[in-house]
This record gives structure tokens, C-alpha cells and sequence, in this order.
């Protein structure tokens, strides 16, 4: 009896630890981690689908599962940096576990892989961006005159501008983007605010990525731009947008947002226009949108 409560126990508690799974997202990934003789594998398609019956499995049990993104680069420099034999399964094991402290991830939520491995790249890119945003915005420093921290400053500014922006917005679910170019690239920035019964629901960490790259082009005066799409329900979409200009958003004709609507952001090619939508000025952002330099 003891020996089947201890049994019933455990299952339970397995039921209750959460799991992380490092997921080789593309064939590239998969051919590099074929050198290790310990890795299992010789087909992409096999382990993906290998892969998801193990989730939809664990999901079964009540188990939660966390996808993480495993980089076979960063694997190897783990392993030389730590000491750990790569060929070693507990390896591969302790890295997850590091993933899924300090890497992307997205929670398995019974959608199917070629869902959820999209998504699981895009929250990659994300925190890339936002780590390489916020590294500039730190390497700008102290003002000069008065000290004041240049970064932090403009990543005020730009939370505030955001506020002010949403707040301005008519009603209806609203995708933001926001460019910022300048040497060795362009960043591109999307915001998803979904309108909720009339409260804007906001995701965090796009949020935070997004309001970095704003705060970035509007420290370094970068050339870049803001645009914004409102979809409500029995209504034409809405589009307009701002340019960056000398620390703050300039409004965009209702031509220029078509124009900028229109053309591919990476590689400047023209895309076809959509039919049913209205090309507009935004709404005055007041004395929040007005251009200010950093001076003092």
C-alpha cells in the first residue's frame, strides 16, 4: 500500500515539473548537431515529428512543456566554455536547462509544430533586437553637459511617445512597426495592441523590444520611421505613420504612408497595395510628438 501511494506520488509530482525542450529549428541546425555520434537523428522531418508526439505526449500526462530555441554554435561554445563533453546527452541537458533561463522560449500550448517553430524564431529575433537595441542605447553614455544618461533618456521619451500613440489611436486592434536604419543594419520592430472591450492588451516583451528600437532612433537621430494599422470590425483598416526626425515623430502624408506601406522595409521592393484600405494622416500627438533634441 505504502509502496503504490509512493508510485501515486511521484506521478503526481512528475505531472508537475516543467520541462524544457531545445528544438533544432531548421535542417542547417540539424546537420550540425549530426557530428555529435550521441545525437540520435538522421532525418529533420523524423526528429520534428518525433519531437511533437513527445509534447502532445507530456501534454497527455498534465505535464507544461517550454520550447526553447537550440543554436548548435552556441551549444559548442557552452560546452568549451564549461568544460562539458558535447557528445554527452547530460550536456545537450544542461544547456536546455541554461536556455531556458536566459534564451527564448514560448510555452507548448497543443498547437502544431509548424506553428509553434515560427513563432519560436520570431521571439529569437525579437530578443535579439532588443538585446543589440539596448546594448546601443547604453554605449551612447552620459551627456556631455549635464550627465544625464542619453539612452535612458530617449527610452522615456519614446515609452512616453508609445502611450501617447495608442492613446490617439481609434478603436480597434493595432499593428505597429517601427524601421530604424543605420550602420551595420536596419531594425524593424513589431508591436501588436489588441483592443480588448476597449482596454489595449499589450504583450511585454514586444513591447519592450519595440519602445527600445524607438528609443534608439530617436537618441541617434537614425533615419527611420513608425507606422500603424487599425483593423476594426465593419470598418476600412486605417493606416498611417510617422518618420523619425531630431529626437521626436514627424507626421507622414497620407501619399508618404502609402509609400512607405508599400515597400518592403529589408530589401526596398515595391509590394501591392491592398484594396479597402485608408492611406491617412495620423492624429496630433501634441506637444509629445514635437522633435527634441538632446541639448542643455
Amino acid at each position: 500500500m505504502a509502496h503504490t501511494d509512493h508510485q501515486t506520488m511521484r506521478r503526481i509530482l512528475r505531472r508537475e515539473i516543467a520541462g524544457t525542450i531545445g528544438l533544432l529549428t531548421d535542417d542547417h541546425d540539424f546537420r550540425a548537431m549530426r557530428r555529435y555520434s550521441s545525437f540520435a537523428f538522421d532525418d529533420h522531418t523524423t526528429y520534428l515529428r518525433q519531437v511533437e508526439a513527445l509534447l502532445k505526449s507530456r501534454a497527455a500526462q498534465g505535464s507544461h512543456t517550454t520550447l526553447a530555441l537550440f543554436d548548435p554554435e552556441e551549444y559548442a561554445d557552452f560546452c568549451a566554455h564549461t568544460g562539458l563533453d558535447p557528445e554527452a546527452p547530460a550536456s545537450r541537458t544542461r544547456f536546455t536547462a541554461e536556455l531556458a533561463a536566459t534564451g527564448p522560449t514560448i510555452p507548448y500550448d497543443g498547437s502544431p509544430l509548424a506553428t509553434l517553430l515560427p513563432a519560436l524564431v520570431d521571439e529569437a529575433v525579437r530578443q535579439a533586437t532588443w538585446e543589440y537595441a539596448t546594448t546601443l542605447l547604453t554605449r551612447l553614455g552620459p551627456c556631455p553637459t549635464c550627465g544625464e544618461d542619453i539612452g535612458r533618456a530617449a527610452f522615456t521619451r519614446s515609452s512616453d511617445l508609445l502611450v501617447r500613440i495608442l492613446d490617439t489611436a481609434p478603436p480597434g486592434d493595432r499593428h505597429l512597426v517601427c524601421s530604424v536604419s543605420g550602420p551595420p543594419d536596419t531594425l524593424v520592430s513589431v508591436l501588436h495592441a489588441d483592443d480588448t472591450e476597449g482596454t489595449t492588451e499589450l504583450d511585454e516583451a514586444e513591447a519592450l523590444e519595440f519602445t527600445s528600437v524607438l528609443a534608439l532612433g530617436l537618441a541617434a537621430n537614425s533615419p527611420g520611421g513608425l507606422v500603424m494599422r487599425i483593423s476594426a470590425r465593419d470598418t476600412t483598416d486605417r493606416v498611417y505613420g510617422w518618420r523619425l526626425r531630431a529626437g521626436g515623430l514627424e507626421p507622414l502624408t497620407a501619399s508618404e504612408v502609402f509609400d512607405a506601406y508599400c515597400t518592403d522595409v529589408e530589401s526596398g521592393d515595391l509590394i501591392s497595395p491592398e484594396s479597402d484600405v485608408d492611406y491617412s494622416t495620423p492624429p496630433d500627438l501634441g506637444d509629445a510628438g514635437t522633435a527634441q533634441r538632446h541639448r542643455h
